[in-house]
């Protein structure tokens, strides 16, 4: 089994590549879950959604989240009656989060939920919540606390930042089955995305972060950063606001404890020594996935590091 651990966007760019080139019911996702808010009263989360909706063939490509072909008009009903409508939920999104909504409310599990949606979708590959416990990923600017939903997509992620903290993270536990997918990995990926706040949730989660360091199986992160500047999102200004460097060198300080590889794109290849001084092995290649083609070709790149 190989385990991959991710945000949303750029990570489920590998994924759909992995989900391509092995089994799909060979591969098990932990998913970050510090982005999830309630909207209209809806239970919304956004990474699970977007890995699930990738790997269902139903993602929209272009804009790299929600559903292909959709719709806004209840959105656009919202709006008229006054509420706020500036997190977007299509309509067929919509059909998504009130089953979650309703099957949270009979006392099902988030990891439960995730299980009865991602199957009726036709996804064979295992979606893990990292914890079944509510986290919230909160932003602290220079004019107040904001939920990272609100800085990202409200605000377009351009208030200075001045601290990230996870609220819930202490009391929190990893999900059902976590800890068993680390340990019995036969290979473990750190997707390209957001070390700040997507993969750094998961890793705050109590007993992750130990659970990666005492793994028998390789871990291999893709690195998110070319040249100084993430592919997409704020990785590299919130990576300023934590003290680290928004580079490839940054990437391996964050997870030098629990990395055997770094992925790397040849654009930094002058930072490779740095990062072998952290004691991480990086390897070069392309890490731009711009076509289906090109997320299979790295994810057999992937594959192969860990595997061979």
């Amino acid at each position: 089994m190989i385990l991959a651990l991710t945000g949303g966007t750029g990570g489920a760019k590998l994924v759909q590549g992995l989900a391509a080139e092995i089994d799909p019911a060979d591969l098990t996702i932990i998913c970050n879950t510090a982005d999830d808010a309630i909207f209209h009263g809806l239970y919304v989360s956004p990474d699970i959604d977007t890995i699930v909706y990738t790997l269902a063939g139903l993602n929209d490509e272009q804009k790299g989240w929600g559903l292909a072909g959709e719709t806004f008009v209840g959105l656009e009903q919202l709006r008229r009656l006054g509420e706020e409508v500036w997190f977007k939920l299509g309509d067929k999104d919509l059909a998504t989060h009130i089953l979650r909504t309703a099957l949270l409310q009979q006392g099902l599990t988030l990891s439960e939920a995730t299980r009865r949606i991602r199957s009726a979708l036709g996804v064979k590959s295992e979606i893990l919540p990292m914890s079944d416990d509510r986290i919230e990923s909160r932003i602290v600017t220079a004019n107040g606390e904001i939920s990272f939903q609100e800085y990202f997509v409200r605000e377009r992620w351009t208030p200075e930042v001045k601290r990230v903290f996870f609220a819930g993270i202490d009391q929190s536990k990893p999900a059902p089955r976590v800890l068993q997918a680390i340990s019995k990995a036969a290979g473990i990926i750190i997707c390209p995305s957001n070390p700040i706040t997507s993969i750094g949730p998961i890793l705050a989660v109590p007993g992750i972060r130990q659970a990666l360091r005492d793994a028998s199986a390789r871990v291999l992160a893709v690195s998110p950063i070319v040249a100084r500047a993430a592919i997409t999102g704020p990785a590299h200004t919130l990576m300023m606001a934590h003290d680290l460097e928004p580079s490839v060198t940054g990437i391996a300080k964050a997870y030098a404890d629990l990395l055997d590889l770094l992925i790397v794109d040849p654009e930094d290849q002058s930072l490779q020594s740095e990062i072998e001084k952290l004691g991480v092995k990086p390897v070069s290649a392309d890490i731009r996935m711009n076509s289906l083609a090109n997320k299979q070709r790295l994810a057999r790149q992937v594959l192969a590091l860990l595997l061979k």
